[in-house]
């Protein structure tokens, strides 16, 4: 775990491939309903959401797809690993994002797991899906600064 001493956080996961996949185009934090062996799995590095995403039912949002492996120190009756969680946000921002994804067609991605104050949050993002150019171009980018931070380097020596 990676900590932030300045703002008490501890960040369990990123997703690194929706930056990829998708342009955000908002963020928002929210709290997720765990249980407490969820809670003692997520402690011990069992949490990969890579194909999870953010779904809209009902006036709630739920995170669907993340795996949190079980905990190692409990009983049979042990969490499922790949049930619904419910998200925790105030209302007025439950329905302003799921208005935005019903309308504009947009949709939601988790971005970053982490503690906060003993707390398991979700930033979620906004988000619309890349066309295969703009990942090219993603691509191409990263390999300039790459390269131009590599010459920089050089020529410090």
């Amino acid at each position: 775990m990676k900590k932030n001493a300045a703002e008490g956080e501890a960040v369990l996961a990123t997703n690194r491939k929706a930056f990829f996949n998708f342009e955000i185009l908002e963020k928002a934090e929210a709290g997720v309903s765990l249980v407490g062996s969820e809670v003692k799995s997520i402690r011990g590095g069992g949490l990969n959401f890579r194909d999870s995403y953010i779904d809209f039912r009902g006036g709630e949002l739920f995170w669907v797809g993340a795996f949190i492996g079980p905990y190692s120190h409990s009983n049979m009756q042990n969490h499922a690993e790949d049930r619904l969680r419910r998200l925790l946000l105030h209302k007025k921002e439950i329905l302003k994002l799921g208005g935005k994804v019903t309308e504009r067609g947009l949709t939601l991605v988790p971005l970053r797991a982490y503690f906060k104050n003993g707390r398991v949050k979700l930033e979620i993002g906004l988000a619309r899906g890349k066309k295969s150019h703009d990942k090219r171009e993603t691509i191409k980018r990263r390999d300039i600064d790459r390269d131009t931070a590599q010459a920089v380097r050089e020529r410090r020596r």
